[in-house]
């Protein structure tokens, strides 16, 4: 999948291989763990489904009760660059509803058209897996292979 991320300065970098999503997020981060290209997925998902750019959308993230953290949120971050330092990206102290790991809405700046995104928390052992089992490229390849996972709901 293409996708364009603008790096600091505004220097545009063509973003194509898993490698790469792998050093992107890995910065953003600071690790690499299966729930980043969780929500790399969501982002590059939402980003077509809505036609926009990066830097097109605002994002409400919420965790679930069991997750261990909003780390999907910067792996959403990567993908849309939407950001908390703008505003356009939340994570909220709302929690997500029973039985979620996460719940993310993302709506196009300029439409208000808005997608719903959630992960059960089934999932949860399974990334925990996945965590203890595979290096980063074996994660980032298991979460987009998981084609059950994500939950959207949306236009």
């Amino acid at each position: 999948m293409l996708s364009v991320f603008v790096l600091p300065g505004g220097a545009r970098a063509q973003t194509t291989t898993p490698q790469e999503w792998i050093e992107i997020g890995t910065r953003a981060h600071g690790g690499f763990g299966a729930l980043i290209p969780i929500g790399i997925r969501i982002g590059l998902d939402a980003l077509q489904r809505l036609k926009t750019s990066p830097r097109g959308v605002i994002v409400r993230y919420r965790s679930g009760e069991t997750a261990p953290c909003p780390c999907v949120a910067d792996g959403i971050m990567v993908a849309t660059q939407a950001s908390p330092g703008q505003g356009t990206l939340k994570v909220l102290d709302e929690k997500a509803g029973q039985g979620l790991l996460l719940d993310v809405e993302i709506e196009d700046r300029k439409t208000g058209a808005t997608l719903r995104y959630r992960v059960a928390s089934r999932w949860q052992p399974q990334v925990v897996t996945w965590n203890k089992t595979l290096d980063p490229l074996g994660r980032y390849q298991a979460v987009m292979a998981a084609d059950a996972m994500i939950e959207p709901a949306g236009p």
